[in-house]
């Protein structure tokens, strides 16, 4: 076995540990391979794990409940790694193969059953790294074939980057899905609501797909963010000098808007903006308990009258990792190393974590911060 009889223990970052609600660098008892039931288990060692804002909220004891009868929670959801050892039954997987991970588990829905947990109507939902499952900023994990997506050897550099694509993924796909309805829909024109890690996924899945893209961003160009815009193809706006729903009025009406910008007011000027036959996708999990003033009966009637559609898209099954793993192959194919880009600031070895956290709360400049677990040869 890879992780070898003679080791007793491996360091992870966790928080709540023995009930506090700090993080710490803990050792704990490796995994196994047969703890995945069946001859089914695949052993990963990880090499590098992705953090955002879910991470941020968990390492500062705000969210996240460990699994059932532990006291921590093993942090981190965005995973890349390599097959260290399988179990018996294992033939999807080889050792030296590379993975990520997804991140939410079965439950017992009727939705669960069928693959799609994603859409699970329990009330608990499962989550690596987030809510009652161990995640992935340790050195090993295990884990069942049906949740470890191969990824191939091109991708090594931005493989970190799937997690987060795959909620992009799924917006987008949904929202052709759910407009099929309408024969020949061909969407054209897109505005993106952002300019961090998410939205400059949602611009670059929506330039493969042949869209005008408007991504729309605080900051005044030029910066970091708006050079990323203009390398795939797309227009970048700067809200600080035009407001969004000015600067919408002379654009070519929305087909898609995909929002994610964290900040929830800007969801009803994009409801307001957004074209006939138009599907508005939003992927900002919001708290608080922020209120705003809107025009309640324009926006309801254009619904109403133009067949218009919202939908929310949050984690993803199997079928968005592996979209996603064909849409970096196709942007390393069409803009090169655009998306390595994206990873703007690398912490090494678990015991930085507090630089993870720093960076996440205080950085700046910063779009995806990882944590450089181990070396891939």
């Amino acid at each position: 076995m890879v992780q070898k009889e003679t080791r007793i223990h491996m360091q992870a970052v966790a928080v709540s540990r023995n009930g506090s609600s700090g993080v710490a660098l803990i050792d704990v008892a490796p995994p196994r391979l047969d703890e995945i039931p069946g001859g089914r288990g695949v052993l990963v060692r990880v090499v590098r794990v992705g953090v955002d804002g879910t991470d941020k909220e968990i390492l500062a004891g705000e969210y996240g409940k460990p699994p059932p009868g532990e006291t921590f929670l093993i942090t981190g959801h965005e995973s890349f790694g390599v097959v260290e050892a399988v179990g018996p039954n294992v033939h999807e997987l080889a050792p030296g193969d590379l993975v990520v991970a997804t991140v939410r588990r079965r439950g017992s829905s009727p939705y669960d059953a069928i693959g799609t947990y994603d859409m699970t109507t329990d009330d608990d939902y499962i989550e690596r790294g987030i809510n009652l499952r161990h995640g992935f900023l340790a050195e090993y994990y295990v884990d069942d074939p049906e949740y470890t997506v191969r990824v191939p050897p091109e991708l090594r550099d931005v493989g970190v980057l799937l997690e987060p694509t795959s909620v992009v993924e799924k917006g987008i796909a949904q929202a052709y899905e759910i407009q099929r309805r309408l024969r020949i829909w061909k969407p054209r024109t897109a505005f993106v609501l952002g300019a961090g890690t998410i939205g400059l996924l949602a611009a670059m899945v929506l330039r493969l797909r042949g869209l005008d893209v408007h991504v729309f961003a605080r900051d005044e160009a030029p910066n970091r963010n708006a050079a990323l815009v203009a390398a795939l193809g797309a227009t970048y706006h700067a809200t600080a000098s035009v407001p969004f729903a000015q600067a919408a009025q002379s654009l070519a009406p929305a087909d898609i808007i995909f929002e994610a910008t964290g900040y929830s007011p800007f969801v009803f000027d994009a409801m307001d903006v957004l074209g006939k036959n138009g599907v508005l996708v939003l992927s900002s999990v919001t708290g608080g308990s922020r209120t705003v003033e809107v025009p309640a009966d324009r926006i309801n009637l254009g619904f109403v009258l133009g067949n218009k559609v919202v939908v929310g898209t949050v984690n993803a099954n199997r079928e968005y990792f592996e979209l996603g793993v064909r849409d970096h192959a196709l942007a390393v194919a069409t803009w090169g190393d655009w998306a390595l880009r994206l990873i703007t600031h690398r912490v090494s070895g678990l015991a930085q974590h507090a630089e993870l956290l720093d960076l996440l709360t205080h950085g700046t400049g910063t779009i995806k911060v990882v944590c450089e677990v181990s070396a891939l040869a």
